[in-house]
């Protein structure tokens, strides 16, 4: 057997009712939607070729990573800490890519600077932030691709004027950065209008790829340099991704195409109305928030769309496999299992002897991780649970690369099949508005 090029390896052998019984999906049900996505296939293929979707040409760039160190490089001289304002598409990736240096989201990184991603607005959290922070030591990139998104305006606001209280108001322009996209029939967004104001310097976004696809972007790969991480492995992963798009592999051997036929006519078939993603790794916790906003946002569309649920193992396996298990038939299950064993703090044999726990001696952290990991997995296909599972040999730049890249297309191919556009958000914007208005109400 070849060897697959791929930094992860798919299996959805324990989906199907002839492995699991009742709780599985036909073979013809899937067949059926695997071959519906051919020509969602041949519809990225074209994309790519004419440039109309301009995701699928960024795997193979080089050419923007001068400007993001340039940027980068001036974001760290002389700093401790650097701020990263954004939501959602802003900001999701950049954590996900944070936690490849550790499992939160805060980082000690080059130079020993902190990284802090703030994207959920809470009063308390900034202020204590900006309290933790020397501010004549401290930068922030702003990441808005509309530029008029209000909580990384009032973010961007807030560190300006704490700025300025502190008297450090005339060096505002050394402070900061942002990225946002370019300015349209000569008129800059807001946030652009507010840069060019303060003398900010600014990159582009791509005004053709959305937020939550723009990861691999200098969206993603500008947070990703101030973390140290190598930037064309990110891209290298995701190219391995596309690739068997590209090469027109048919749909069973596109594990995209393959993932997103399997969620429809689970959908379909089954009734099949949430996803559990869960993965037995504390550093792909934010990786699968990116994911679940991504699902969510792009299908979640004229009734259509299934609810993506992020889960963490071993912890959620003791708090939600009872409901799993016993609870409604209305789940698929994606697990990602990481190869930890042997790996981790060890428990001595010699410290475990004696006690009700010396099956735990000579064993280490992740050893018990890989047990309990497959354990899980197996207990839910014996009940006859669905089980996609994803196995991770390691997890780094070229793996989250591929992994960011398949969800990106798994999601495009699967709104092809449901017949929604999935580079929309229209139900997002009333929110938006109301909020604008009850803000203005409470004015003065």
């Amino acid at each position: 057997m070849a060897e697959n090029p791929l930094p992860y390896s798919q299996s959805l052998d324990n989906c199907f009712s002839d492995a699991i019984g009742e709780g599985g999906l036909s073979r013809a049900a899937f067949d059926a939607a695997l071959s519906e996505s051919e020509a969602a296939l041949d519809w990225l293929r074209a994309a790519h070729e004419s440039g109309d979707l301009p995701l699928l040409r960024v795997p193979e760039r080089r050419d923007d990573f001068v400007t993001i160190e340039e940027v980068g490089e001036k974001l760290l001289d002389d700093t401790t800490d650097i701020f990263i304002f954004g939501i959602g598409g802003s900001a999701l990736g950049a954590q996900a890519l944070a936690q490849l240096t550790g499992w939160g989201t805060q980082a000690h990184v080059q130079k020993n600077v902190r990284i802090h991603i703030p994207d959920n607005l809470d009063a308390a959290t900034m202020e204590a932030a900006f309290s933790n922070a020397d501010l004549r030591t401290t930068r922030f990139l702003v990441v808005s691709k509309s530029g008029g998104t209000v909580e990384p305006a009032i973010q961007t606001l807030s560190a300006m004027s704490a700025l300025e209280k502190a008297g450090g108001g005339k060096y505002m322009k050394h402070h900061f950065a942002v990225l946002t996209e370019p300015a349209k029939h000569g008129k800059p967004n807001p946030m652009r209008a507010l840069a060019q104001a303060n003398g900010f310097p600014t990159l582009e976004h791509d005004p053709g790829v959305g937020g939550r696809y723009a990861v691999l972007t200098n969206v993603g790969l500008l947070p990703a340099y101030l973390m140290g991480l190598d930037l064309a492995a990110l891209r290298e992963g995701a190219a391995s991704a596309l690739a068997p798009v590209l090469k027109g592999a048919p749909a069973k051997d596109v594990p995209a195409a393959a993932g997103a036929a399997l969620s429809v006519a689970m959908a379909r078939e089954k009734g099949t109305a949430i996803s559990v993603f869960l993965a037995y790794a504390d550093r792909l916790e934010r990786f699968l928030a990116w994911h679940c906003q991504l699902w969510a946002e792009s299908l979640g569309k004229d009734g259509k769309g299934t609810t993506p649920l992020r889960a963490l193992g071993p912890v959620d396996q003791h708090s939600q496999l009872q409901l799993w298990l016993a609870g409604p038939r209305d789940k698929l299950f994606n697990v990602f299992m990481l190869e930890t064993k042997g790996k981790g703090p060890e428990a001595l044999a010699s410290v475990a002897a004696g006690t009700e726990f010396a099956f735990l001696g000579g064993r280490r952290i992740g050893d018990l991780v890989d047990a309990e990991q497959r354990a899980t997995a197996d207990t839910l296909v014996r009940n006859g649970c669905p089980v996609r599972s994803f196995i991770l040999p390691r997890l780094d730049e070229r793996t989250l690369g591929a992994l960011f890249m398949h969800f990106m297309l798994e999601t495009i191919i699967a709104g092809r099949l449901l017949g929604v556009d999935p580079f929309d958000q229209p139900a997002v914007e009333e929110g938006k508005i109301l909020a604008r208005k009850y803000l203005a109400e409470g004015n003065p």
